[in-house]
């Protein structure tokens, strides 16, 4: 992935680096200097590809909880 790619993600999740960088653990700093090397460490799309798929896990529970009436 590379630098734009891994922007466009971001902002697909309406997540930033910042946001980003305190999810992950890492420094804001070390995600900035990604695009100055335009590598973005290959762990990092397994790691979004994760996160979208337990946002809309989260997403469908709430959906069902709320059809069912159970409280979250």
């Amino acid at each position: 992935m590379d630098i734009n790619k891994f922007e466009e993600v971001l902002k697909s999740i309406n997540l930033n680096k910042k946001d980003f960088a305190e999810m992950t653990g890492l420094a804001y700093q070390t995600i900035i200097n990604w695009g100055s090397t335009n590598k973005v460490p290959s762990w990092v799309d397994t790691w979004l590809d994760n996160y979208i798929k337990a946002k809309s896990y989260e997403e469908i529970k709430n959906k069902v909880f709320d059809i069912e009436k159970v409280q979250k």
